[in-house]
């Protein structure tokens, strides 16, 4: 029997969990302890449809997360993939799905072969947009095998992960070829795993509201954002999914930064404190 409800659902965002230090990589001993020490601390992860309840009035535990994963990196697979299974919890990753393999699935940490090399994340986007984008993204294969173990879902990241609004500047045009992306990355996935879901991450951030307009036509509803300064309680707007970046850190920092996410008093202080600072920069 529930307790407690949860009245806000923070969302966690990671890119990378990689031994090849950079940016947005998280290392896998550190995440070895962020999840383990959010299993044991009784946090529960949510799957789409539980959170897409949450929004719209379903109770669920007090101490329930959403974790993401951006654009689908080979490293989710070595390393994410078995710390996630291992502690029972579950994740879902915003595919490109133009960027996706063919092939026979690789080793991952704990399968006793040896390990594809994962690299940091300057080379791996110099490498996901080349012919040698199988040296640094997943296979199908392995997206397969994640899926059916339970422990990933998939959804549409859009086809190629391009900023349209930056490569046309006729507004129709831009407009034209984020459709087109965004309909066959929904097209590749129904084709790939039989269906699409209606959950939809924006590539590089970026999002207008012609861009939210298309989305939903296409039947899109769920649209998750790089915002980290707001929360995702009950009722709140769909379009709008509020996540936060995952630190290269340990277990204090994510307990801490999920308690400020869900926190009804102390999480609106630190998001308003948080957006005072950024526009204070950039007056500066």
């Amino acid at each position: 029997m529930m307790t407690k409800r949860a009245n806000c659902v923070p969302v966690l965002m990671y890119h990378h969990v990689s031994p090849s230090a950079g940016m947005i990589t998280t290392s896998p001993q550190n995440f070895e302890r962020q999840i383990a020490g959010l299993a044991k601390a009784g946090y529960q992860t949510l799957t789409s449809e539980q959170f897409a309840g949450f929004l719209r009035g379903d109770p669920i535990p007090s101490k329930s997360i959403l974790i993401t994963f951006d654009d689908g990196y080979l490293d989710n697979y070595v390393y994410a993939y078995p710390v996630l299974k291992r502690h029972g919890m579950t994740a879902m990753l915003f595919l490109i799905t133009g960027l996706i393999g063919d092939g026979s699935a690789r080793a991952y940490a704990g399968s006793g072969l040896s390990l594809p090399h994962t690299p940091e994340h300057k080379q791996a986007k110099a490498l996901m947009f080349s012919d040698r984008r199988d040296e640094v993204m997943l296979r199908w294969s392995e997206v397969f095998l994640m899926q059916q173990e339970g422990t990933f879902e998939f959804h549409s990241h859009t086809n190629t992960h391009e900023r349209w609004d930056l490569l046309r500047s006729d507004l129709l045009d831009k407009n034209k070829n984020m459709k087109d992306d965004l309909a066959t990355s929904r097209d590749v996935l129904i084709a790939k795993l039989g269906n699409c879901s209606d959950h939809l991450c924006w590539p590089q951030g970026y999002f207008d509201a012609d861009y939210v307009k298309l989305a939903q036509d296409l039947g899109f509803k769920y649209l998750y954002t790089t915002d980290a300064y707001g929360q995702n309680t009950v009722g709140h707007d769909p379009a709008h999914i509020y996540r936060f970046a995952v630190r290269n850190r340990g277990f204090l920092w994510i307990a801490q930064r999920t308690w400020l996410a869900s926190h009804p008093l102390f999480g609106p202080l630190y998001n308003r404190w948080k957006l005072w600072k950024r526009a204070r920069r950039k007056k500066g």
